[in-house]
């Protein structure tokens, strides 16, 4: 299940005019985290907000252990205490675990300032699937994290479920859009490939389960377009499957809607923005029913894709469904309702959060 939009933006704060967003996860990465904070940024701002992001790209940067694309702020404590108070805020919000967000909290913690945070990533299962540091052990430290701001923003129902069982507090409604312009059923990229052609958009990384798709016995081809530190071991282990590399812009959508049927094998994500960017792009999807897929796909009102925990059963079943549900049902997610929500979420930094 999805939450719905919010009646009107600002609801509960109407005054909070700067805003500030921390983010360990910012350009030049490439991943839905940075697509939404980039996206409801632009929206804020052409409703009038001043938002600045703080990212690793204003600090001293090691590259992450296991991820070395992905840079890491050294120490950013002192210099980000002084960019929050260059800024001055109405309202502050925390959106990752990393050292940025690990210094952001410390320093409204020690000031008694609130803030707010969101919990974008499944970071337990994605360490475990890297290092093997048991997911309850990191689930325990995350809850530590959020448990002093105000609101952890999540996508959906069943995330907000889940948390909550785990003993996540304050939990606050905020799903995500599309990118209606750039993503359409046409035009379409002429693969010279045989159809059907079976299509993953994104990251190529062990946490998205990829073999699990690749793996599958399907007619036609397998496509996955994106790059990451998985890459090169499955190119070697999969030859038969295309490895376009990664696609932006009318390329990217181009790609998408040229192939047949959009295949997602994570089971951790917490939403995934290229499920809506695949149905703006005419195509059903295939995934497992887990959350992100079941929130999204679950509320279609006719078949825009299948679920089972019988991948291929899922692709297959996809393969059938008339294309032309898909567009209409993404309609449905625009990035300005995202901002609203997202906008509706937040507290003053410095009175009495409600």
């Amino acid at each position: 299940m999805l939450y719905q939009p919010a009646p009107e933006a600002g609801l509960a704060y109407p005054g909070l005019n700067k805003i500030m967003i921390i983010s360990d996860a910012w350009e030049p990465q490439v991943n839905g985290v940075v697509r939404t904070l980039r996206t409801i940024t632009a929206e804020m701002r052409a409703m009038g907000k001043t938002v600045d992001i703080v990212g690793p790209d204003r600090f001293r940067t090691m590259p992450m252990p296991s991820y070395p694309e992905i840079k890491l702020a050294l120490f950013p404590g002192g210099k980000l205490a002084r960019i929050i108070e260059a800024f001055q805020p109405d309202a502050l919000h925390v959106a990752t675990e990393g050292p940025l967000g690990m210094a952001a909290r410390a320093y409204a913690k020690r000031r008694g300032l609130h803030f707010t945070t969101a919990f974008h990533t499944r970071f337990a299962e994605y360490l475990e699937a890297r290092t093997r540091i048991p997911s309850a052990l990191t689930y325990r430290w995350l809850r530590h994290f959020h448990q002093p701001g105000s609101g952890v923003m999540v996508a959906t129902q069943s995330l907000r479920e889940e948390l909550a069982g785990r003993g996540f507090k304050n939990l606050r409604p905020w799903s995500r859009g599309v990118d209606l312009e750039a993503f359409h059923p046409a035009p379409r990229e002429a693969w010279d490939l045989p159809r059907p052609i079976f299509a993953y958009v994104g990251r190529v990384a062990v946490e998205k389960n990829l073999k699990a798709f690749l793996s599958l016995d399907l007619p036609g081809s397998k496509l996955i377009v994106g790059d990451g530190p998985q890459r090169k071991a499955l190119e070697a282990e999969f030859p038969d499957v295309h490895f376009a590399g990664a696609r932006h812009g009318a390329a990217l959508a181009q790609a998408y809607a040229g192939a047949d049927v959009f295949v997602f094998p994570s089971k951790t994500d917490t939403f995934g923005l290229v499920v809506l960017e695949a149905l703006a792009s005419g195509l059903a999807v295939a995934a497992y029913p887990v959350t992100g897929p079941k929130d999204i796909l679950g509320e279609a009102p006719v078949p825009v894709g299948a679920l089972d925990e019988d991948l291929r059963k899922a692709c297959l079943k996809a393969l059938e469904i008339d294309r032309a549900n898909c567009r209409p049902y993404a309609e449905r997610f625009s990035w300005r309702a995202c901002a609203e929500r997202f906008l509706d979420n937040l507290v003053p930094m410095r009175e009495t959060a409600q």
